[in-house]
């Protein structure tokens, strides 16, 4: 279950007896001498405030607690495009899903464009939000549709589109624990814990229909997809029902939920079928003896590796107790390199994806040095920072290839809309 625990904003300050809970929430504070640490909104996004006591704004101002070291928008773009390196990529993703944190709370705030916080954090890329997902039940923003700002790209003298940039982005926030909102937001993370799926939400059929009407116009190769904890959730539901169908979008899933009561019956369920294997593993089986159970599971990895696959990105904190189960291996072979800010390490990377492309059903990016604690570990500050050093593992673990398997074999029931 993803829950995001996200700050109150700053005005007005916490009561006494609130000091506690909202100091838990943005992650506490450092010890003296050390720099501060603020909440971002997006729960587990927890954003480093000021790293110089000299930056002055909001802590949520992008020139704040936004990437650092970032390249000047020009026509060099057109070029040699940014957008080719992934890194970048991953960062720019992060900072469209920080952003529509923001537009809830500027929306809470009865914040606009003008004097609001979520616009500084795609207008230096060059995007407009075109579409805002509104949940009918409570009025919140759970989502937004980003697309190319031609215009804002001209006045920077970037003529065309830089290769690699989506012509538009669906961004998918988490759980946000505000009034406003926090009923609706924990309503879906109660579903996917019982039902780990998330399709009989109304917000499931919002990101659906924006996303095809999406593609729609622009093409699934220009569109793409990013989502954050409970959003992730969705987002990677929404992807796999446009996969079924032979429509692969490029997906970014940030500290995706993994934990379920329906996974662990079937966890205990396998764990049983292991035991009773081994009692019966000294009896030879056949082809035709095989149970269908197994026979099927071999057609659909079988599958896995023939068809054309839709390949996700997932990123993980080892040390976030919601998201580490996507890290288990499977008994499939498994590659990873080191991976840092750099060209030659995107080339070693497309080297060594290329190596395997055959088994590949998701690529997983797993912190090597990221935060250790868990408001940190599950937050989305961490994904565009400076020196992020990530392992890359092209591989299908175990928990991936459960929920991928649904693209090649018949589908459950879902639960009933709400």
């Amino acid at each position: 279950m993803a829950i995001d625990l996200a700050p109150p904003p700053p005005p007005p300050p916490p009561l006494a007896g609130e000091l506690e809970v909202a100091g838990a929430a943005v992650g506490g504070k450092k010890e003296e001498g050390e720099g501060e640490e603020g909440g971002v909104c997006g729960g587990e996004a927890v954003v480093v405030a000021a790293a110089d006591a000299e930056v002055e704004g909001h802590p949520y101002d992008f020139h704040v607690s936004g990437p650092r070291n970032l390249p000047p928008p020009n026509w060099r773009e057109i070029i040699r495009s940014s957008w080719k390196d992934p890194n970048y990529k991953r960062m720019v993703m992060a900072c469209f899903i920080q952003a529509v944190y923001l537009l809830e709370l500027d929306r809470q705030d009865e914040k606009g464009e003008e004097d609001g916080l979520a616009p500084k954090w795609w207008k230096p890329f060059k995007y407009k939000v075109t579409q805002t997902l509104v949940d009918e039940r409570d009025g919140s923003i759970y989502g937004a549709i980003l697309e190319w700002d031609r215009s804002s790209a001209l006045s920077d003298l970037i003529l065309i589109r830089p290769s690699g940039a989506p012509r538009a982005v669906l961004a998918l926030r988490g759980t946000l624990l505000q009034k406003p909102t926090i009923k609706r937001d924990l309503q879906d993370d109660l579903r996917f814990l019982v039902w780990e799926s998330l399709k009989g939400s109304v917000r499931y059929i919002g990101a659906l229909e924006a996303l095809k009407t999406a593609v729609e116009r622009f093409g699934s190769a220009n569109v793409s997809v990013a989502g954050h904890s409970l959003g992730a959730g969705f987002a990677l539901q929404v992807c796999k029902e446009l996969a079924k169908q032979g429509v692969f979008v490029e997906c970014h899933l940030f500290n995706p939920p993994s934990v379920s009561l329906a996974m662990g019956v079937r966890s205990m369920s396998e764990k049983a079928s292991y035991l009773w294997k081994k009692v019966k593993a000294s009896l030879p089986l056949t082809e035709e003896a095989l149970p269908d159970s197994t026979k099927e599971e071999g057609s659909a990895k079988k599958k896995l590796r023939a068809d054309k696959k839709w390949v996700p990105h997932l990123y993980v904190n080892s040390s976030d107790y919601i998201c580490c189960h996507y890290n288990a291996p499977n008994c499939s072979t498994t590659t990873t390199t080191t991976t840092t800010d750099g060209a030659s390490d995107e080339q070693r990377q497309q080297r060594k994806a290329s190596e395997i492309a055959g088994d590949v059903v998701a690529k997983l990016f797993v912190t090597s040095k990221g935060p250790q604690k868990f408001l940190e570990a599950h937050g989305l500050e961490q994904w565009w920072s400076d020196g992020m050093e990530l392992q890359l593992a092209v591989y299908d673990s175990k928990l991936i290839y459960r929920q991928l398997k649904s693209l090649y074999t018949a589908t459950a029931p879902s639960p009933p809309a709400k």
